[in-house]
C-alpha cells in the first residue's frame, strides 16, 4: 500500500480575522456639553486598562488633538487622528475610522457642535455606540431633545440602530437645576448611565493631557461614576 502524500496544491491557509474595535461616538449638537471632556477621559481610561485606544477628533477647534499633544510620553499611549484637518487627498470620513492600528480595541470619536445632516449620518453609520453628554440647563435640555430626535431619525440609525446612552455632565447635585435634568433624562427611552460632577480635577488634568484615571488623587466617587459608564460600554 502506497503512503498517502498530501496534495500541496490544494492546501489552504486559515485566516482568523482580528476582533473589531468598539467605536464610540461622543455627540450632541449643543456646544459646551463637555463632549471633549468625555472623549479624552474615556481615552485615558481605556489606555490605563492597557487597551489600544484611538481618539479621532472631528471638532474644528481641535481641543482633543491639543490634549493629546500635551500628553507626556511616559503616560499610557493614545493614538490620535486629527480628522478635522483638510487634506488635498480625497480622504473620506470612513477612512479615518478604518485606517487605525491593527490591535485597536476602542475608538473614541469627538465631534463638533452643530452636528447634524450628512456628517451626523455618516458618523452614526460608522459607530457602534452613541454617548450623549448633557449639562444641567434649560437651554441644554431643549437642545438635547432636538438632537436625540435628529439622531433617531437619521437614515443610518434607522437602518442599523446603535446602542445609545445619555450621561449628565458638569453637574452639582442637590440643586434644583440638576433635579430638572434628572427628571428629563429619566423620561427618555434611552439609558441614563452616569453623572459626572463639576470639578476642577478635569480642568487641571486637561492642561497636561491627562484624564481623571491618570491622577493619583482622584476621588473614588468620581472614579465610581466612570465605572458605571464603562460597565455599560463593556456589555455585549
Amino acid at each position: 500500500m502506497s503512503a498517502y502524500t498530501p496534495d500541496e496544491s490544494k492546501a489552504t491557509t486559515r485566516v482568523i480575522a482580528a476582533p473589531q474595535p468598539t467605536r464610540i461616538l461622543i455627540a450632541n449638537a449643543k456646544g459646551g456639553s463637555g463632549k471633549t471632556t468625555i472623549a479624552t477621559n474615556l481615552s485615558s481610561l481605556f489606555a490605563n486598562r492597557n487597551e489600544t485606544a484611538v481618539l479621532i477628533d472631528y471638532d474644528p477647534q481641535g481641543s482633543a488633538s491639543q490634549w493629546l499633544q500635551s500628553r507626556q510620553s511616559e503616560r499610557k499611549s493614545i493614538h490620535g487622528v486629527a480628522a478635522y484637518r483638510k487634506s488635498t487627498a480625497q480622504v473620506t470620513r470612513s477612512f479615518h475610522l478604518r485606517n487605525i492600528p491593527a490591535d485597536t480595541s476602542k475608538v473614541i470619536i469627538d465631534t463638533p457642535s452643530g452636528l447634524n445632516g450628512s456628517l451626523l449620518n455618516e458618523l452614526v453609520r460608522e459607530c457602534d455606540i452613541v454617548l450623549i453628554p448633557v449639562t444641567p440647563s434649560p437651554i441644554d435640555i431643549r437642545a438635547t431633545t432636538f438632537f436625540i430626535k435628529d439622531l433617531l431619525l437619521c437614515p443610518a440609525y434607522r437602518t442599523t440602530p446603535k446602542r445609545v446612552a445619555v450621561v449628565a455632565n458638569r453637574v452639582r447635585k442637590n440643586t434644583l437645576v440638576y433635579s430638572k435634568l434628572e427628571l428629563f433624562l429619566n423620561s427618555l427611552n434611552i439609558p441614563f448611565i452616569a453623572t459626572f460632577r463639576d470639578t476642577q480635577y478635569y480642568v487641571r488634568a486637561s492642561e497636561y493631557g491627562l484624564g481623571l484615571h491618570d491622577l493619583d488623587n482622584a476621588r473614588q466617587n468620581d472614579l465610581s461614576d466612570w465605572q458605571k459608564l464603562i460597565d455599560w460600554i463593556d456589555q455585549d
